[in-house]
């Protein structure tokens, strides 16, 4: 399999995502946009597009973050579902799949850093890529908004401070708001580039410390998202036959 892994920061790391690519010994290219590195012209060779996170949001412009270029990742985001390509997006990356699918994203209700609960809906519960979480989930969060919902998404997460963790907009294309991918040396990256995020903890509920943070195993659920990786690369595999 084929993974193009859009990167808006270097404290943003595909973490267990490309651990897992790693492992089953896909192909990985990156557009490291904060590297000045262009997005695919075509998605010939992409089977399976992540649009990592960062600290802007849709509506941020160039003025505002020059390596930043949201029409244009909508642009590569539609394209690659028009081909029907595998679509991954996490926290910002989930915005911008609900934005190319023409649903706004949204400011989440509370904002969100350390290792919380997500609980799976009716319809994740019952969706076979899904199931094996179980619920509720302790999973990785830092963010401040959520994706936008289209009239087919199916809402398959949430958490007590965001209405909206994972989406499910086709078969093949899934908003992730929380962050499954979080390792302790990623976890180590966001810390340094979040001191003034961070000093939160103590007046909102859903702001953990660098030390609560540090001190989290965050193994169980790189597990369960390599499970899905798995089973969404095998679904694919046979839809391919």
């Amino acid at each position: 399999m084929r993974l193009h892994f859009v990167i808006h920061e270097a404290f943003e790391a595909p973490g267990a995502y490309a651990l897992w690519a790693e492992q089953r010994h896909h192909c990985v290219s990156h557009s490291r946009v904060y590297l000045n590195e262009p997005l695919p012209t075509a998605v010939n060779d992409i089977d399976m597009l992540v649009v990592m996170g960062g600290p802007q949001c849709p509506a941020t412009t160039m003025a505002e973050c020059a390596h930043f270029d949201a029409q244009a990742e909508q642009a590569l985001i539609a394209k690659a579902v028009q081909a029907g390509k595998i679509v991954l997006g996490i926290c910002l990356g989930s915005q911008l799949i609900g934005e190319a699918l023409g649903a706004a994203f949204d400011h989440s209700p509370e904002k969100e850093i350390g290792k919380f609960p997500i609980v799976l809906t009716e319809a994740g519960q019952a969706h076979e890529l899904f199931a094996h979480f179980g619920s509720p989930l302790n999973v990785g969060h830092w963010h401040g908004d959520m994706p936008g919902l289209t009239p087919d998404a199916e809402l398959i997460a949430y958490s007590e401070g965001c209405p909206r963790q994972i989406v499910a907009y086709s078969d093949r294309v899934f908003g992730f708001q929380c962050h499954m991918e979080l390792t302790p040396d990623v976890v180590e990256l966001l810390i340094t580039h979040s001191e003034e995020e961070l000093r939160l903890a103590e007046t909102h509920r859903f702001i953990e410390t660098p030390a609560q943070l540090r001190a989290h195993d965050y193994s169980d659920m790189n597990q369960k998202l390599y499970t899905f990786l798995d089973k969404l690369a095998a679904r694919c595999d046979k839809s391919a036959i």
